[in-house]
């Protein structure tokens, strides 16, 4: 019976250490799973980082791109002397031989192209321009809540180094129009 005891109590600590053995496997097999969790999320948020990185790179280039399509070539950028005659009109506002002289400032910033119309130091119209095919294209509109709705469409398609030509087309409350030859000459200032 002392023999059986022993070999009882030796036995025992061989059970008590193979449970805990056991255990000790199932927390190292459970925290493998949470490590190769952990991994996957990481992978995809490395994928998320790289798929964003590349996006603000296109967005920097389209950004760079754009800055420079919004730049008056030189040969336009600048000033330039017109003479606007008023070639056809049914509008009670324009009559057909009317002449009108401002200096035309080509200008840009950041973010557009514009065409400044300067009398006497005074800013007296400010078109938005495109410059494209050869043809510059100015647009120009009141605000919607003005007592009188008009339109001004100039393309000056005819340029050289020392003038350019085209036409103003103006539009008044979709009713009545006039159109104009333009033609500017390079400042000398």
């Amino acid at each position: 019976m002392i023999k059986n005891t022993l070999l009882i109590l030796f036995i025992i600590p061989l059970f008590l250490t193979s449970c805990t053995d056991n255990q000790k496997e199932k927390n190292l097999v459970e925290r493998e799973k949470q490590l190769l969790e952990k991994e996957k999320l990481f992978a995809q948020k490395e994928s998320e980082y790289q798929a964003l990185l590349k996006l603000r790179d296109s967005i920097f280039v389209k950004k760079d791109s754009a800055v420079i399509n919004k730049m008056w070539p030189e040969e336009i950028a600048g000033s330039w002397n017109s003479k606007v005659i008023c070639t056809e009109s049914n509008c009670t506002d324009y009559v057909v031989g009317d002449q009108r002289t401002d200096t035309w400032e080509f200008d840009s910033d950041s973010t557009q192209m514009v065409a400044k119309i300067v009398n006497n130091n005074n800013l007296v119209r400010l078109y938005s321009g495109k410059f494209e095919n050869n043809e510059i294209k100015l647009n120009f509109q009141t605000d919607p809540s003005a007592d009188k709705k008009v339109e001004m469409n100039v393309i000056l398609n005819d340029i050289s180094d020392t003038k350019i030509r085209g036409t103003r087309t103006v539009t008044i409350d979709n009713n009545c129009m006039a159109k104009f030859s333009v033609e500017l000459t390079r400042s000398s200032k």
